[in-house]
């Protein structure tokens, strides 16, 4: 009962942890005024001319991937669900694909089904539940990861870079007496993720880490599964656009969205070395620093309401180049296709 109430305490006075429905409330309205403007609720999806319903929903990774240069993401293959292990160990052999990797679905959001994958058979494991196509990512262990929201209206020759946000991974820190369970328990982020952690054979919950040892729990960057996402718009300047507007600007019908990185440093960042996409995320993707613990709930909203308005100016202007918005039907379609792929993937 205790951890009951605790977990709520922790949700309500913390607007990171509110459901979706109630961030997006608010900033509804405003997205219900440039659906008027735009004689379509369905505007986000010329927004991104070349990525399924403009990155909004339901969009395959592996596709998004085959737009990007080669250079900037980590070695990727894709695993249709009726491939044979035999021959998924080949493809990964052919991408020189080695342990550890990230598997996640080609079609998914917010860290569902994302795992760390370390030997043959927690990857054969994962092959038998997943029933869905999937894809295998080498693990990049850079350092630090990142967030980096672009945006370049379709008329314009450079954009400019919205959001920048570093994600600080699950972790807990030792004091020297109290177990890898016990500092779970006292810290706040960590506590809310305990039902998870605890199905996570690789971590030893008995192990007492020394003082000021810190154990990673959640290897990747993910707020759903505990990352704390930290506002480091200080760090945009020159250097930093001018990067991401090569980079977006080699990716054909993309004006829109998120990239999720992790690179060696700050300043390699800035230059564009010994940088990996992990993922590009379109109209769907969140200014992530909106999530920083101490940023207020009233100026997210006017955060949010920005990018509502360039994802608007995007879309407009691709709309008078010819692309069509999706139709009621289609999304319609569309909605039923994810439901389907999600419903076949919890059938264990």
């Amino acid at each position: 009962m205790y951890h009951r109430f605790r977990r709520l305490y922790i949700k309500l006075f913390h607007w990171e942890y509110w459901p979706m429905w109630a961030v997006y409330f608010p900033v509804s309205f405003y997205y219900a005024y440039l659906s008027v403007r735009a004689r379509s609720l369905f505007f986000f999806s010329a927004s991104n001319p070349t990525i399924e319903t403009g990155g909004m929903f339901f969009e395959s990774k592996w596709k998004i991937f085959q737009l990007l240069p080669k250079e900037y993401f980590p070695s990727t293959i894709f695993i249709d669900e009726s491939d044979s292990f035999d021959l998924i160990e080949q493809k990964m052999k052919d991408a020189s694909i080695s342990f550890p990797v990230i598997a996640k679905p080609d079609r998914g959001e917010r860290g569902w089904m994302v795992k760390k994958i370390n030997s043959v058979s927690e990857l054969e494991a994962y092959h038998r539940s997943a029933k869905i196509s999937f894809l295998i990512q080498s693990y990049i262990d850079h350092p630090l990861e990142f967030s980096i929201f672009y945006y370049r209206h379709p008329n314009n020759e450079n954009g400019i870079i919205s959001s920048v946000t570093f994600k600080k991974l699950l972790t807990v820190t030792g004091d020297g007496v109290s177990t890898v369970d016990e500092l779970i328990k006292k810290n706040s982020r960590a506590f809310l993720q305990y039902k998870k952690l605890k199905q996570n054979k690789q971590i030893d919950f008995d192990r007492i880490l020394k003082r000021d040892e810190t154990e990673v729990l959640v290897p990747y960057g993910n707020h759903v599964r505990g990352a704390m996402f930290l506002d480091y718009n200080h760090i945009i300047d020159k250097n930093l656009i001018e990067t991401f507007n090569s980079i977006s600007k080699k990716i054909k019908g993309f004006y829109f969205g998120r990239f999720d990185l992790r690179c060696t440093s700050i300043e390699d960042l800035k230059q564009g070395k010994n940088i990996s996409i992990l993922e590009l995320n379109g109209a769907g993707a969140e200014p992530a620093h909106i999530y920083d613990p101490g940023f207020s709930f009233f100026k997210a909203q006017l955060v949010l309401a920005k990018h509502y308005k360039m994802m608007f100016r995007a879309a407009s202007e691709n709309k008078k180049r010819g692309v069509e918005f999706m139709t009621y039907q289609l999304y319609r379609t569309t909605k039923k296709m994810e439901k389907a792929y999600k419903q076949k993937a919890s059938l264990v």
